[in-house]
């Protein structure tokens, strides 16, 4: 009997307890969980009528805690709770119930007599604007009138999310407080999380790192995600309800995932360092996408996608917790300050998943764990990210110091390559050329003459293409220098315009010669580069002309402080340049298409090399053409003037070559170069010549003998002649020859070469092919100084 008795009591206060307000004392808080009692109906939709009138029967339990957890469900929950005012004050408090993703969530005011009095309604299912009252969370305004009963009947219906049932009343100052704080922690957590995402999503524009915009964009769904949970996104972004609000949380959810798994996979550059982890992150990407694809088109499968999305977010946290721990162990370098992120979002996400299954009080902090740990994980990870952008940064400076010593290499590699081209295409053309002269000069024949000639000019025409490639590879290098000497500008001219005359008849084309006789006899510059730039432009007339003819004319302007200006204007009616050619004919390898390229040969780098010439000396190229018309260049340089009583330094062919007794050291490999120089030396009289085959033959026959002069190869093997001239001028080809005059003579003849010859002590330069008059009266000039 006492059992039943006990029983009776137990049940009876279950079912029909209720909080009463016994004092006029306002209280901030207060839980109704212990009044309250709870029915699970499924999927019936019953009425109020019904449900007030049969609760009793619906198999309702109490609730456990303040924070119990229904679990991911679609069913249908009614609660009732009474509430009674025992006071002569009209009480007013505010009621939070549910979690603001929750579909929908009625509450039934009820008096003594079980009539409706009031209903009100929340939840996302329905237009924000139809809320009773205006909050982003689950709230209702309560009104208990003085000395009177006020029962409560709630309904709550989700489509597969958690549902929770909190049940708290909170006074007007309360509510107030609370609202306060939660702005306050609100507006830090997402202000961090906008930084965060703008700064990084400005690196991802000025990087280029794919990982900065993972991040950026992890940071975005992670915060629209909290958005989304705490009842902004409905209440700002989706007022109106329908599809978008209602599948929001999950849509967003499963991008987050994705972002966390896509962004740790490659900061920790997964894929690198452990194959099987990356596989299966891929696969796990793949699951994400199925269930991507069943929430948007199987509406029926929303329960079963939410649970997932749960269970891909654990999925990816233990994979990343896994791959921290295998780096770890692994000693691959794991930045801390992720570690350290990756672990406040574990203690987040395990408070909130606590709180989720109701098993840890319902307070703020509970509540917002959630937010606490991702805020703190961002920091952290912000602050990875810096050492990321850090380390990319020195990564970046070390690829640069690479680059640099790279291109450097690259160019003392081309230089070299350059310098070797030189020698080994110079110098058969030096035996080519001089013993085609020799040849020329020895035999009657007319037709072995006429071969001479084309032998001779197809040399020049492949030393021109040489100079070309070599003068392309200076400019590039900033080495091209010119030289200030006193020359004849007639003489050049008239020598170019013999060349360029015989080649035009060869084709068939009338050549006109014209100059002003204002030209002075001497001026002051470089007569190499000056003949270089004249013969290039004629050259080119020629080449692109098939009939008519080619005009050259030359013109002076006398200008103050013995200035001059030469005006070279070279016209043909050739096949001209079309007008959106003209902008590109002075560029580099280039000809006006590449037809003309396979038609006339060349290499492009005429105009290059004549406008870098030009401008070198201060000069205007001005190009004049119609297509199938023909094409006019003016060519403009002002030069110093010599006046005419200062002596002028030219090299005039002797009639007698006579050293007058003097002994050359002709140091040279090559057994063609050593005969260029038998043949060019063979008419100098009273001239002594002996051959070494390198550096060090020539060292042992500097101490054997006794020489007037030397003349250096560069290239040599066992002992080429830079070293072979170091060790002259140390005096270990003994002390007398220290300072014997020694002439470079090589087929190389790069900027950098001419330099270096001259800093180690080398007394002159000469470039092969070697020119008879040219060598003789260099040798004469050193020998009789010395």
């Amino acid at each position: 009997m006492a059992f039943k008795t006990l029983f009776f009591l137990l049940f009876f206060a279950t079912s029909y307890s209720q909080y009463i307000f016994k004092d006029t004392i306002e209280r901030d808080e207060i839980s109704l969980h212990p009044y309250t009692t709870i029915a699970d109906v499924g999927q019936q939709k019953l009425a109020i009528d019904f449900v007030k009138n049969n609760f009793n029967t619906l198999h309702s339990v109490a609730l456990k805690t303040e924070n119990d957890d229904l679990g991911f469900t679609q069913n249908n929950f009614w609660t009732q709770t009474q509430l009674e005012n025992q006071t002569n004050k009209q009480l007013i408090y505010y009621l939070e119930t549910a979690r603001p993703m929750t579909d929908v969530v009625e509450l039934y005011e009820l008096n003594n007599h079980n009539i409706v009095l009031k209903k009100q309604v929340s939840g996302d299912n329905i237009p924000y604007s139809e809320r009773s009252f205006d909050n982003r969370k689950t709230i209702f305004k309560i009104e208990i009138a003085p000395k009177s009963k006020l029962k409560l009947f709630l309904h709550l219906k989700s489509d597969g999310e958690v549902v929770k049932i909190p049940l708290k009343l909170y006074s007007a100052d309360s509510f107030i407080k609370q609202s306060s704080k939660e702005q306050l922690i609100f507006g830090l957590f997402y202000g961090i999380l906008i930084v965060a995402a703008i700064i990084y999503f400005f690196f991802y524009f000025a990087l280029n790192e794919k990982i900065f915009l993972y991040y950026s964009l992890y940071v975005v769904f992670v915060g629209l995600l909290q958005f989304a949970l705490d009842g902004f996104f409905f209440q700002f972004l989706a007022p109106d309800a329908g599809w978008f609000s209602n599948h929001a949380v999950l849509l967003i959810a499963i991008i987050a995932v994705f972002l966390t798994g896509k962004y740790s996979e490659e900061y920790l550059r997964i894929k690198e360092y452990n194959k099987k982890i990356y596989s299966v992150i891929k696969g796990a990407y793949f699951l994400l996408f199925l269930l991507l694809l069943i929430a948007i088109f199987m509406p029926r499968a929303l329960l079963f996608s939410y649970v997932l999305v749960n269970v891909f977010s654990l999925l990816f946290l233990i994979l990343i917790v896994y791959t921290i721990v295998y780096f770890y162990w692994k000693k691959i370098p794991v930045d801390t300050y992720f570690s350290v992120g990756i672990l406040f979002l574990i203690v987040g996400f395990g408070i909130f998943i606590l709180y989720n299954f109701g098993l840890i009080p319902l307070t703020f902090f509970t509540q917002n764990s959630s937010k606490l740990g991702t805020g703190l994980e961002v920091i952290f990870l912000s602050l990875s990210m810096a050492n990321l952008i850090r380390n990319l940064k020195n990564e970046k400076n070390e690829l640069n110091r690479l680059a640099l010593a790279r291109s450097e290499e690259m160019n003392d590699l081309k230089s070299y390559f350059l310098s070797n081209i030189s020698h080994e295409l110079r110098t058969p053309l030096n035996a080519i050329m001089n013993l085609t002269d020799a040849i020329s000069n020895k035999t009657e024949n007319k037709k072995i003459k006429k071969k001479c000639v084309v032998i001779k000019d197809s040399s020049h025409s492949l030393l021109s293409s040489v100079n070309d490639i070599l003068d392309f590879s200076k400019i590039e290098k900033g080495e091209l220098r010119l030289e200030e000497v006193v020359f004849n500008p007639v003489t050049i001219l008239k020598s170019l315009k013999n060349n360029v005359e015989k080649n035009a008849k060869s084709k068939g084309l009338e050549f006109q010669f014209s100059k002003s006789d204002a030209i002075p006899e001497s001026i002051i510059g470089d007569p190499s580069r000056f003949a270089q730039v004249v013969n290039n432009v004629l050259n080119n007339a020629v080449k692109f002309t098939f009939k008519g003819i080619v005009k050259f004319d030359v013109d002076c302007v006398i200008k103050p402080n013995d200035r001059v200006s030469l005006i070279l204007k070279v016209s043909d009616t050739g096949i001209g340049i079309s007008k959106d050619k003209m902008d590109s004919i002075f560029d580099s390898f280039s000809q006006h298409n590449i037809d003309n390229k396979r038609k006339f040969g060349g290499l492009g780098l005429g105009l290059y090399v004549v406008k870098t010439l030009v401008d070198m000396q201060k000069g205007t190229v001005l190009m004049d053409s119609k297509l199938d018309i023909g094409t006019t260049c003016t060519i403009t340089i002002d030069f110093d003037s010599v006046p005419q009583q200062e002596n002028l330094i030219v090299v005039a062919e002797p009639n007698v070559y006579d050293l007058e007794g003097k002994s050359i050291l002709v140091v040279e490999d090559n057994p063609m170069n050593q005969m260029v120089i038998k043949m060019i030396t063979k008419k100098w009289l009273n001239t002594t010549l002996t051959y070494a085959n390198n550096g060090q033959e020539g060292l042992d026959a500097l101490k054997a003998n006794q020489f007037d002069i030397v003349l250096m190869d560069l290239q040599m093997p066992v002992m080429d002649g830079y070293e072979a001239t170091i060790a002259i001028r140390k005096g270990e080809a003994g002390e007398q020859n220290r300072t014997i005059p020694i002439i470079a003579v090589t087929a190389d003849v790069m900027e950098s070469t001419k330099s270096t010859v001259l800093e180690i002590g080398m007394n002159h330069y000469l470039s092969k092919p070697i020119q008879n008059e040219i060598l003789y009266e260099v040798v004469k000039k050193w020998v009789v100084k010395a």
